[in-house]
C-alpha cells in the first residue's frame, strides 16, 4: 500500500513572499502562513491557539506568489511536508519542515470585496497553466497566464 503525504491548509500570510531564483534560474518564493483555532475551555473560557507554517513553492506558483501575495492576505494551500537537515556553524544539526506548495488559492479580491483569484497548480519541475472556476456553470476549464485579466 501506497503511504500519503497531504497538507491542506487555510491561513493568513504573515509576511510579503520572499523571492529567489536558483543558479539554473527556476524561481522559488518561500512565505509563512498563520492558521489558528478556536474553542471553549472546561471553564466556557474561549481559548485560541496560532500555528505558523513555512512554505516554499517553485515555477509558475513562485510567480503567483510574488504577482499577488502580500501579508495578510488569506490563501488556501495543498501540498507535502518536506523535512531538511543542515549543520550549522557550530557543527550542530539543524532541521526544518515545510509544506511544498502544489496547488494555492488566493481567497478575497485584490480589492477585499470577497471573491477569488483563481487557483494554479505546479510541481518543482514544472509550470502548469492556471486553473479557474467559473461560477455558472459549474465546471473547470484550463486557461493560459496571458488569459488572467489581472
Amino acid at each position: 500500500m501506497a503511504s500519503l503525504n497531504k497538507v491542506q491548509l487555510i491561513g493568513n500570510l504573515t509576511a510579503d513572499p520572499e523571492i529567489k531564483e536558483t543558479p539554473s534560474g527556476q524561481k522559488v518564493a518561500n512565505f509563512s502562513i498563520a492558521t489558528d483555532r478556536t474553542w471553549k475551555d472546561a471553564n466556557g473560557v474561549k481559548q485560541e491557539q496560532v500555528e505558523y507554517h513555512r512554505v516554499v513553492a517553485w515555477g509558475f506558483l513562485a510567480d503567483l506568489a510574488q504577482n499577488y501575495m502580500q501579508k495578510g492576505k488569506k490563501v488556501y494551500l495543498e501540498g507535502r511536508l518536506q523535512t531538511r537537515s543542515w549543520d550549522d556553524p557550530s557543527g550542530q544539526k539543524k532541521y526544518m519542515t515545510e509544506i511544498v506548495a502544489e496547488n494555492v488559492i488566493l481567497l478575497g479580491s485584490p480589492t477585499g470585496s470577497g471573491g477569488d483569484y483563481g487557483s494554479a497548480s505546479s510541481a518543482p519541475a514544472e509550470v502548469s497553466p492556471a486553473k479557474t472556476r467559473k461560477s455558472s456553470p459549474k465546471q473547470e476549464e484550463e486557461i493560459s497566464v496571458e488569459d488572467i485579466p489581472f
